[in-house]
């Protein structure tokens, strides 16, 4: 089984051909250690020495000289409007005050969907519209000590997956 041995992030790599692809949601993409399938079926092990924040286009480089590239997989999320810039950045203030993970597009931002988040949201004026979308949060202080993330799986990649993921 190819081991991971670094990443090539998005601007650094060329047009070099991967073997096989990771769909994986956001909690996912933060990778200490591992195995992960690619939709081929290539099944990789992550062992890393700190957590890895990787992002679509990323590609993992295997001890066999092989590359696997990273897609970020659509999950349940909400996009929050404002009626003006300042009022947008006054939600980003309060989301940023309670370390919620956003993702900050044009005139909008993205964040995983949490009713009380959203109750709070709604009542500082902002207008949300439930999404289902990749999830590319900005990084930040916070950020690797956010997720935790938790694999049992035997050595064979012949398993059972499951997750831990605690906000």
């Amino acid at each position: 089984m190819p081991r991971a041995t670094r990443v090539l992030h998005a601007t650094e790599r060329r047009d070099t051909a991967a073997l096989d692809t990771l769909i994986l949601t956001h909690a996912q993409r933060q990778a200490q250690k591992g195995f992960l399938f690619g939709v081929k079926g290539t099944c990789v092990e992550i062992d890393f020495a700190e957590t890895v924040r990787l992002r679509t286009d990323d590609a993992l480089v295997l001890d066999n000289g092989g590359l696997v590239e990273i897609v970020a997989e659509p999950e349940p999320l909400i996009e929050v409007r404002a009626a003006d810039l300042p009022a947008l950045a006054r939600l980003a203030w309060h989301l940023g005050d309670r370390h919620v993970p956003i993702q900050v597009l044009e005139r909008r931002l993205r964040l995983k969907r949490d009713p009380a988040i959203e109750t709070l949201l709604e009542s500082l004026g902002a207008k949300i519209v439930p999404i289902e979308a990749p999830f590319e949060p900005e990084g930040g202080a916070y950020d690797a000590a956010a997720v935790d993330h938790h694999h049992e799986h035997d050595e064979h990649c012949g398993h059972d997956h499951t997750h831990d993921h605690k906000r």
